[in-house]
């Protein structure tokens, strides 16, 4: 008979494995807390008051940095993910240099960030680089300040961002090839298919799915992207060449902590909307 207490049934003790189960998880909540719950809250309540809002609009620099933001995300991210779809079908064909050719391929993605692009940054150097001076030795004259102009250092920054992460988003684009079944190939050369037509008619519909997740998901990491900008142009020349992932950094620099905070909060609307249509593709 069950033991009732005011007409309710009692509740049942907890089994040893979910007592346990529960318990092993309260670490990682707390962890979740503090590092995650905590620093976001926090930086909301600092950009609370929407005087720091008006200071943020009214400076040029937010504007300059907002068109360099969309110009990146839609300059970068679509040549990023249109080389690797089509580097995607070069990886895939059965060859042995092919695979050799690979693995320098993911170098790239596989090491860290700062040596690379700080590599990259000190071949630019216009005094004492490798590539003015290899111009210097072929022509006699002086090269150009690569990085002390905006438009060629904005530039050079999506280059790098799409150089570092290349490599990744073909991988996972031939992963996605690999997925399709070679009967489909097969039938579609006897029946006399180009190459396009087997891409128009058997890749592309296979896999726009997985390239159109892909590319709001590098959306997403685009936006904050961090080390291409900041570690090959500092933000300069005169603050503009930032994006919204580096301009925080400036006003902190700058002891505007408020402003800094306001900065990360103004991309919530563009992530946001990138996050929900994500999560609904993914639950689909």
């Amino acid at each position: 008979m069950t033991t009732t207490v005011l007409g309710a049934a009692a509740p049942k003790p907890l089994s040893p494995w979910t007592f346990w189960g529960r318990a092993l998880v309260l670490p990682y909540l707390l962890v979740f807390a503090v590092f995650v719950v905590f620093p976001v809250g926090y930086g909301l309540w600092l950009a609370r008051h929407p005087a720091s809002y008006v200071k943020l609009f009214d400076d040029p620099i937010f504007f300059r940095t907002a068109i360099n933001t969309l110009v990146f995300i839609v300059v970068a991210i679509n040549l990023k993910m249109m080389v690797a779809l089509a580097l995607s079908g070069f990886f895939v064909v059965k060859r042995w240099w092919i695979s050799v050719v690979a693995a320098l391929f993911i170098l790239p993605w596989a090491v860290p960030s700062i040596p690379t692009i700080l590599s990259v940054r000190f071949m630019l150097n216009p005094e004492w680089g490798v590539i003015n001076s290899t111009y210097f030795r072929l022509t006699g004259l002086d090269g150009p300040n690569w990085l002390n102009d905006p438009l060629l250092g904005l530039s050079f920054s999506m280059l790098m961002h799409v150089w570092k992460s290349l490599p990744f988003w073909t991988l996972i684009l031939v992963a996605g090839r690999l997925a399709i079944p070679a009967e489909q190939y097969e039938a579609a050369s006897v029946d006399g298919a180009t190459r396009w037509q087997k891409f128009r008619f058997i890749t592309w519909p296979a896999m726009k799915s997985l390239y159109l997740t892909s590319t709001i998901l590098s959306m997403i990491w685009t936006l904050g992207d961090f080390n291409s900008v900041y570690l090959l142009t500092g933000g300069g020349p005169a603050d503009l060449t930032h994006v919204l992932a580096t301009l925080g950094i400036r006003y902190l620099r700058l002891d505007q902590v408020d402003l800094a905070m306001a900065s990360i909060v103004v991309a919530l609307p563009l992530v946001l909307p990138l996050v929900f249509f994500m999560m609904r593709r993914l639950g689909k």
